[in-house]
C-alpha cells in the first residue's frame, strides 16, 4: 500500500501511485462507456481551431461556465454589510448553503446566512407559512438588529409576495411591528450577483427612507463600495484616503469587518458593518458616489429620486481611475487632495516607468464583473499593455459601449474585442485563436490556463485556491501598486521557468530583472 502510519501522503501525490491510478483507469473503462483516445484527441483539437471558434461564439440557447453568480448571492454579501443585519433568504436550503460557501470560500471567514427551509409543499401550497416560523426563529435565535429578505428562482416562480409576507408575518408576531424587515426580489433565474447586490442596497435605503423628507444637507458623501470580493482591503484604503482629505463620509454597505474577523477567542456572528442609525442619516448627505455603476443602477436611481446628487466610477484603480474618483470628492466636498496623497500617485507613476520594459506590448484577455473589466483594461493600457479580449458574461449592451469607447481612446486599444455576454467556454476559444500573455480573472480561469497555457492572475472574486488576496487594496495607488507588482511577478515567474534548463535556455535566467 502506499500509505501507512509512517508514509502518510497528501492527496495530490496519493493518487499518482499505481494502485489508484489502476484502479481509476479500471473505473473510467468499465463505468464510463469512454470513446478510444484517439476521437477524444481529434475533438480536443478541432475546439482549438478558428472553425470551433465561430460556432461556438454563435452559441445563444446553452450557457458553459458563465463569468457570474446568481442574484441572491449578491442580496447575501450586500446585507453582511450592515449592522447586526441577518440575512434571509425566502426559499431552499439547498440554495443559500452555496451562498454562504461560496463568501466562505473566497474570504475564509464564516458567513451567517439563513434560510424559510421552503421545501415541494411550499412550492405549491406557496411559503408564507415558513416565511413567518422563519423569521420567528431568526428572531430569536440570532439576535439580529435587521433581518434582509431576499428570494432564491422558487419562490420567484410561484410568486411569492414578499411585502405582504412579512407584514402578516408581524401581525402573528414573528417579530415585532417595529422591526426592520427590508426586503428585495432577487429571481436567480436574470441577471447576475451584481443585480441582487443592486436590489438589496436599494431595498434597504428604500425602507428606512421612503416617508422621510431631506431635512438639512449634512455635507457627508455616502460611498457604495458595490459587489467587491477584495472589500476588505479596499474599503480601508478607501477610508484611508478620505480621512487623509478630511471628508466627512458613511459607507453604505460596509462587509470589510465582517469577512475580516481576528482570532481572539470570540467569534463574531456579526462585525462592523453600516450602522443603522447612519443608513437613516445619509439621508441628508450632500451626495451619494457608487464605485461600480454596474452594481447600483436601480439604486443610484433612488437616490436621485429623493434629492441627492449621484455619481458614478468603474472601479477605481489605477492612475486615471483614482485621479477621477478623488477630484469628484474634493469637488463635491470642497477638501484638497493632500500632498500624501499626491506623494503616492507619483509613487505609482514611478513604478510603472521603473517596468515599462516589461510591460509594454504584453496583450491580456480579462473576464469579470463590468466595472472590474473596465478598470483593468483602463489600467493594462496605462502600463502600455493591450487588452485584447475583455470578457463580462453579464455585462450590458451600454457596457459594451463604454468599453469601445474607452478602447478607442488609447493607442493600446485599437485591436481590443469586447465580449458581452460570453461565458468562458467562449473565452477558450478566444485564448487558443488570438493567444495574449497574461490572463485576469478569478480562479474558474484555472481551467483555461490549464488547457490553453496561458498564465492566470487572480484579481477578482471568487478566489478560491489562493489564500488572504482579498485582504490586500486594488483600489487607489496604493492597490494600483499592489496589482502592478502582482502582473510583473506573474511575468517574471513564467520567464524563469522558461528560461530554467541547464545549458539550454539557462542563458536568460538572470538573477536582476
Amino acid at each position: 500500500m502506499p500509505q501507512s502510519a509512517e508514509k502518510v501522503l497528501d492527496h495530490a501525490p496519493l493518487f499518482r501511485e499505481p494502485e489508484y491510478r489502476q484502479m481509476l483507469a479500471e473505473k473510467k473503462l468499465n463505468f464510463e462507456c469512454p470513446h478510444p483516445d484517439q476521437i477524444v484527441t481529434d475533438q480536443r483539437e478541432l475546439t482549438k481551431t478558428w472553425e470551433y471558434r465561430e460556432k461556438n461564439l454563435a452559441r445563444e440557447a446553452l450557457v458553459v461556465n458563465p463569468a457570474k453568480a446568481c442574484q441572491p448571492l449578491g442580496a447575501v454579501f450586500a446585507a453582511a454589510g450592515f449592522e447586526r443585519t441577518m440575512s434571509f433568504v425566502h426559499g431552499s436550503q439547498g440554495c443559500v448553503a452555496y451562498y454562504r460557501s461560496h463568501l466562505s470560500r473566497h474570504f475564509k471567514e464564516p458567513s451567517s446566512a439563513v434560510s424559510s427551509s421552503m421545501t415541494e409543499d411550499a412550492a405549491v401550497f406557496g411559503g408564507l407559512k415558513n416565511m413567518v416560523d422563519g423569521l420567528a426563529n431568526t428572531y430569536k435565535l440570532y439576535d439580529p438588529k435587521m433581518i434582509a429578505v431576499s428570494t432564491t428562482c422558487m419562490a420567484e416562480v410561484i410568486g411569492d409576495d414578499l411585502r405582504s409576507f412579512i407584514e402578516n408575518a408581524k401581525n402573528e408576531g414573528s417579530v415585532p411591528g417595529d422591526f426592520d424587515v427590508p426586503f428585495a426580489h432577487t429571481p436567480a433565474f436574470v441577471g447576475s450577483h451584481v443585480d441582487g447586490y443592486d436590489g438589496m442596497v436599494k431595498g434597504v435605503l428604500e425602507h428606512f427612507w421612503k416617508g422621510s423628507e431631506r431635512s438639512q444637507v449634512t455635507g457627508t458623501l455616502n460611498i457604495i463600495p458595490g459587489f467587491d470580493g477584495f472589500c476588505v482591503g479596499n474599503n480601508r484604503e478607501l477610508k484611508r484616503l478620505l480621512d487623509l482629505m478630511g471628508v466627512t463620509y458613511t459607507f453604505i454597505q460596509d462587509a470589510s469587518d465582517q469577512f475580516d474577523t481576528p482570532s481572539d477567542g470570540e467569534y463574531r456572528m456579526y462585525d462592523g458593518g453600516t450602522k443603522i442609525a447612519d443608513v437613516k442619516g445619509a439621508l441628508n448627505a450632500e451626495a451619494t458616489l457608487s464605485l461600480q455603476r454596474y452594481n447600483t443602477r436601480k439604486t443610484l436611481e433612488y437616490c436621485d429620486e429623493v434629492g441627492q446628487a449621484t455619481a458614478s466610477f468603474h472601479y477605481p484603480l489605477g492612475v486615471q481611475a483614482t485621479d477621477e474618483f478623488l477630484m469628484k470628492v474634493s469637488a463635491i466636498s470642497g477638501k484638497e487632495i493632500p500632498e500624501t496623497i499626491r506623494m503616492e500617485r507619483g509613487r505609482l507613476v514611478d513604478a510603472m516607468a521603473d517596468s515599462q520594459s516589461w510591460l509594454h506590448g504584453k496583450k491580456y484577455a480579462i473576464y469579470g464583473d463590468p466595472d472590474f473589466v473596465y478598470a483593468m483594461a483602463r489600467f493594462v493600457m496605462e502600463t502600455g499593455g493591450e487588452p485584447t479580449h475583455c470578457l463580462a458574461t453579464n455585462g450590458t449592451s451600454a457596457w459594451e459601449a463604454e468599453m469601445k469607447e474607452l478602447l478607442a481612446s488609447a493607442p493600446f486599444g485599437q485591436d481590443a474585442q469586447v465580449w458581452a455576454g460570453k461565458d468562458l467556454w467562449a473565452m477558450r476559444s478566444l485564448l487558443f485563436t488570438e493567444p495574449v500573455d497574461l490572463l485576469i480573472g478569478n480562479s474558474y480561469g484555472k481551467y483555461l490556463e490549464r488547457d490553453t497555457g496561458t498564465p492566470l492572475i487572480r484579481l477578482t472574486f471568487p478566489i478560491f485556491d489562493r489564500h488572504h488576496h482579498h485582504r490586500f487594496a486594488l483600489m487607489g495607488y496604493q492597490g494600483g501598486l499592489r496589482v502592478l507588482t502582482t502582473i510583473l511577478d506573474k511575468i517574471f515567474d513564467k520567464l524563469d521557468r522558461e528560461s530554467s534548463e541547464t545549458g539550454v535556455t539557462d542563458y536568460s535566467y538572470d538573477l536582476t530583472r
